[in-house]
């Protein structure tokens, strides 16, 4: 996160955002660590998956949420809750937009490397965030000689979203998908994904008490509250919480409660595509 430039005591909101609705464990997270500042989330939820867009696209989507975001919210810094956004776009808008942008893998990778005891990591995402290879890089521009076994798991998604978090069919898809890399004697599973934090239960439960689970939605909420302190960016304190998607489903606000773990009263739907 580069350092802003002289500007006056914040008082804009917080805007966080994703493809859909993943990014609402950072939310619950942020909310956690940061109970009174005031958070803004957009799901882009009509142009979901952003896995199998093009960086081109992702690019151009990520700066029309960040421009609604500063546009309309005048928001004072903007945390991309999106794996695929993070890989592919923040190098990008950074160099934009003079708000500061914070992202989901590094704090992730920084944490990972942290607590391994043999360098020996285990990484887990979609099959986007598998495939660019970015918490590989993100590890191994901290500590090179880290071996880092990634696997892509796809099923994992739709189950959450279903709410399907614990149970049997749960676990039997979760160990096929942990097999090959408990076989390598990894010792840190890192949740390349903001919808995995809700199978942390269940993967702790398979991976045993000598694998320390690391969660990139929290550790982002923490990245959060140390560049908000280290640049003077911490808000008037008086909390609250707004929603906007790019496209409102029946089952929206369900799926969203169960991520949230609380109650959400209204979201709104936007034009995204004009910013």
């Amino acid at each position: 996160m580069k350092r802003p430039p002289p500007h006056k005591p914040p008082s804009g909101p917080i805007g966080i955002f994703d493809s859909g609705l993943g990014g609402l464990t950072v939310v619950r997270a942020i909310r956690k660590e940061n109970p009174r500042e005031h958070l803004v989330y957009f799901g882009d939820t009509a142009r979901i998956p952003y896995g199998s867009k093009s960086q081109d696209t992702v690019i151009r989507y990520t700066r029309q949420i960040i421009r609604f975001l500063l546009k309309e919210k005048k928001v004072r810094c903007v945390v991309v809750a999106c794996n695929t956004s993070s890989a592919l776009a923040v190098e990008t808008v950074r160099r934009e937009f003079s708000v500061p942008i914070l992202e989901v893998i590094e704090p992730g990778a920084q944490t990972a490397v942290n607590v391994t005891r043999n360098g020996r990591i285990g990484v887990i995402g979609t099959e986007g965030t598998i495939s660019s290879g970015a918490y590989a890089r993100a590890i191994h521009n901290v500590f090179p000689r880290a071996k880092v076994f990634s696997k892509a798991c796809p099923l994992f998604v739709p189950l959450v979203e279903e709410g399907k978090v614990t149970g049997p069919v749960v676990e039997a898809v979760a160990c096929e998908y942990l097999k090959p890399l408990l076989k390598q004697e990894i010792d840190t599973l890192l949740l390349g994904c903001t919808h995995y934090p809700l199978l942390k239960r269940t993967l702790s439960k398979l991976v045993g008490p000598r694998v320390r689970i690391v969660d990139s939605a929290e550790e982002t909420a923490r990245n959060l509250s140390i560049n908000l302190e280290r640049y003077g960016l911490k808000g008037p304190g008086r909390g609250g919480m707004e929603y906007y998607v790019s496209d409102l489903s029946r089952k929206f606000k369900e799926h969203a409660q169960r991520f949230l773990g609380r109650h959400i009263s209204t979201v709104r739907k936007i034009l995204i595509e004009k910013y």
